[in-house]
């Protein structure tokens, strides 16, 4: 009853309108794609797709004056009496004359120089005529896959196949929206979803938006990896050289089509035409494109990024009605390309928002959103369907009530659960998709490693998760088991984690076993760099003690921007000793130093003293300004990098074997990452706190820093490390101060370096600060070179590192190694 009363309502809304439908050719019949198609003096708009198609639907059965509207083309403006549901327009169109004026060029003064200055001195006052609207807005994505391989590294690459055709190509994601947006500059957003789809998918939601196609070209820069100069920023002449290459009339104003070239192919700055109209300097068309290596992207080769916009004789304002945005990428010999378009309907300017218009909540979706019926679409759809992308729906469709079945789940298992020769070595997964469930085995090699303290070790584990892809939630029980072969002592822990819901992040963890730990909870020394260091250098850094322990925690988001958890645990502490003097590269230097982080040389005083403690922990953590997507599946929380997130922490050791060992601790903490326009990025963390009540604690319970004696880095980013700080030299029982700063210049200054720029890295410039009672402060400052590599893969980082404090001074080299985070 409820479908039907839905059609009914349906059916009634439509028999206010009329649809305008038909092809787009150019004079020999070839279909023109994105051609821009509204009704004069409205915003009633829409474009056609890429076989030339077009819909448009309006409220208005009268008589009506259509524009065509192509880049390359003659403007066309066709008068149309509406007066059945659906009617068919077809056009076709005439190409461009683009005149050159005939006016002496002045070798010294370029013409387009002279349009793009009056563009840069007018778009304060014509951004400002669309600083502030709202509008019904449409996108569609698409992902297409080309000729993919059927193996990767060795590895079979079979992730697709049921959606690839017999060229192993085909459509890998196909959406749309429609939704309505409220819009104010510069950047408050409130956007409903009104309708979603996702091709194969009847439960899906799909994650195109206004806000990712803001693509506004009278702002200084448009947002990317890395924020692109935009061809009339205040500081384009730095980035751009521009060529007036003729001028044509559109209904009486005189257009101007300028080529756009980057200074320097190295940096982020566009190439292609801007289209700009004469006296009023405001943007009719753009037409550009930029290489992915331009923006730190390597594995995109090239994104295209068009817009059209209409003009309204009633307001005198341009404004943009349709975008299309596409990209060619590849990596591994798979390739790739896909396109969005959107289009903008029914704009209405300064309109009256109240206070709650705009919030923290900047994307919601309506009731049933993701249930519109193919009538709904075939009704309000703007740019048709290509005859591709219809038959995507209806395979995928058809394929999706199989896909649901108990048989067709068992077959694809059973396929994937078949067990390997090597699968003892390199683990193994059983699935059983219809019941949402997997066991995992995690194999030997992902555990392999080397320490002085248990020689050769291994670990491997078991889990079994449940998943419910609906919700976004879980729950996972783990088993993991370690044994080393000098020790000769096998230690297993188990771990069970439950997500409630994907809404306020509600989460619980309890886990508890027998352990190897090193002594700083951070880990700072990976397994892999480590069993390196040790085997190959004798450099055994790593500090291990044994952890017999059980904890539990749950965490969860009490207000939006506002996350508290809490845990307790309480340990048995014991000390461990050496039982390995393997090394493969022979030498007559000194034996391994002891596992003991403070008296590495002492053959007798253990790291500390067998004993027992419970700990409990309360920590919140504070993101200011924070903005999130209400979706059925979930909230997505959108970090707001004008504000800094700041954590709060307290912690109490208690209930220990003897007295000495409980004690209090305070801690804040503050992180901060921000974008410096087309600068680069700052980020920084600064950490303090201080212990209460600690004079005797247990080493374990120090404040460790991490540090680095290994030459070797592993993070993406230094904000978390000093790189030439011994590994527990500087730990504390008292107060203390750290901070960490990094700026990335994104290559802002090394791409204007001749030679240099064709490395296509960026620039890091790093302090790092640690103070700490009764020692002189501690300092480090570095530059090095990110994004380092060869072609798409750029893994790589070098850093120079000087330290100093007091009168020490020392200096070092750190290589970053990204893929070996990978290993660990």
């Amino acid at each position: 009853m409820k479908k039907i009363l839905t059609l009914f309502l349906l059916l009634s809304a439509l028999q206010n309108f009329a649809q305008i439908k038909g092809t787009v050719t150019d004079q020999n019949g070839q279909p023109l794609p994105f051609v821009s198609v509204y009704i004069e003096n409205s915003y009633s708009s829409t474009t056609t797709n890429e076989q030339g198609q077009y819909e448009m639907t309006t409220k208005s059965r009268d008589k009506h004056f259509i524009i065509f509207k192509y880049l390359g083309y003659k403007t066309q403006r066709v008068r149309f009496v509406i007066e059945n549901f659906t009617q068919e327009l077809n056009i076709k169109m005439e190409e461009e004359i683009i005149t050159i004026s005939e006016v002496v060029i002045d070798k010294k003064a370029n013409p387009a120089d002279g349009i793009i200055r009056h563009a840069i001195d007018s778009k304060k006052d014509n951004s400002e005529k669309t600083a502030k609207y709202s509008a019904d807005f449409y996108s569609r994505g698409i992902f297409r896959i080309k000729d993919a391989p059927k193996k990767i590294l060795g590895q079979k690459f079979d992730f697709f196949d049921e959606v690839l055709d017999s060229t192993r190509s085909g459509i890998l994601y196909l959406s749309e929206t429609v939704s309505k947006i409220n819009f104010q500059k510069p950047d408050k957003l409130k956007e409903t979803i009104i309708a979603s789809k996702v091709s194969g998918n009847d439960n899906g939601f799909s994650f195109n938006n206004a806000a990712s196609a803001n693509f506004d070209f009278y702002d200084n820069y448009i947002p990317f990896q890395v924020n692109v100069v935009s061809p009339i920023a205040d500081n384009a002449f730095n980035y751009y050289r521009y060529k007036l290459e003729g001028t044509f009339f559109d209904n009486g104003q005189q257009i101007n089509k300028i080529k756009v070239n980057p200074r320097r192919t190295s940096e982020p700055a566009v190439e292609g035409y801007i289209y700009i109209v004469d006296d009023s300097w405001a943007i009719y068309a753009t037409d550009l494109s930029i290489k992915g290596e331009q923006m730190q992207m390597p594995a995109l080769n090239e994104l295209m990024l068009k817009q059209s916009y209409l003009y309204n004789d009633r307001n005198k304002i341009w404004v943009k009605n349709t975008q299309t945005l596409d990209f060619v990428a590849g990596i591994f010999g798979i390739k790739l390309s896909g396109r969005f378009t959107y289009v903008y309907n029914n704009y209405v300017f300064e309109p009256n928002f109240d206070k709650k218009t705009f919030g923290a909540e900047v994307l919601s979706f309506e009731k049933e959103a993701n249930k519109k019926d193919k009538l709904y679409w075939d009704s309000f759809r703007p740019v048709p369907l290509t005859n591709e992308e219809t038959n995507d729906y209806f395979k995928k469709d058809m394929l999706q009530i199989s896909k649901k079945s108990q048989k067709y789940l068992d077959s694809i298992d059973a396929k994937s659960n078949k067990f390997g020769v090597l699968d003892p070595i390199t683990g193994y997964t059983y699935k059983n998709s219809y019941r949402k469930w997997e066991l995992g085995y995690d194999g030997l090699l992902r555990g392999l490693g080397f320490n002085t303290v248990q020689g050769f070790n291994f670990t491997t584990g078991l889990s079994f998760t449940r998943r419910d892809e609906d919700t976004r939630t879980w729950s996972i029980l783990k088993t993991t088991f370690n044994y080393g072969l000098a020790e000769k002592k096998l230690r297993g822990t188990a771990s069970y984690v439950n997500r409630f819901n994907n809404q306020n992040y509600s989460e619980f963890r309890i886990s508890g076993g027998s352990s190897v730990a090193q002594f700083n909870p951070e880990d700072p020394i990976s397994r892999v760099v480590n069993s390196i260091a040790t085997l190959f250098f004798k450099d055994n850094y790593m500090k291990l003690y044994e952890r017999n322990f059980v904890k539990a925690s749950f965490g969860r988001e009490v207000v939006n921007g506002l996350v508290m958890s809490a845990m307790i645990d309480y340990s048995e502490r014991k000390p461990l000793w050496n039982n390995s003097d393997r090394i493969i590269i022979q030498d007559h230097s000194d034996a391994y130093t002891l596992n003991n982080p403070l008296l590495p040389y002492d053959f007798v005083t253990p790291a500390i003293v067998k004993h027992n403690l419970v700990k409990g922990t309360i920590t919140a953590k504070m993101t200011f300004g924070q903005q999130y997507w209400t979706r059925p599946d979930g909230k997505f929380n959108l970090r707001n990098d004008k504000y800094p997130v700041v954590y709060l922490g307290y912690e109490k050791g208690f209930a220990g074997n003897e007295s000495q060992y409980n004690f209090d601790h305070l801690n804040a903490r503050m992180t901060y990452d921000v974008t410096l326009g087309n600068k680069g990025n700052l980020a920084m963390n600064v950490k303090a706190g201080k212990f209460f009540n600690a004079d005797g604690i247990s080493f374990v319970d120090y404040k460790h820093f991490n540090g680095n004696q290994t030459h070797i880095g592993q993070a993406d980013r230094y904000l978390n490390v000093f790189n030439l700080l011994p590994y527990y030299s500087s730990s504390t029982n008292d107060s203390y101060f750290e901070a960490h700063a990094e700026h990335d210049d994104q290559g802002y200054i090394m791409n204007k370096i001749p030679l240099l720029s064709k490395l296509r890295s960026t620039l890091v410039l790093g302090y790092h600060n640690l103070s700490v009672p009764d020692r002189k402060p501690y300092h480090e400052a570095s530059v090095g070179l990110d994004n380092l590599g060869f072609g798409k893969f750029r893994f790589f980082r070098v850093d120079y590192v000087h330290s100093y404090q007091g009168r020490t001074h020392s200096d070092g080299v750190v290589f970053g190694i990204k893929l070996l985070n990978v290993l660990d």
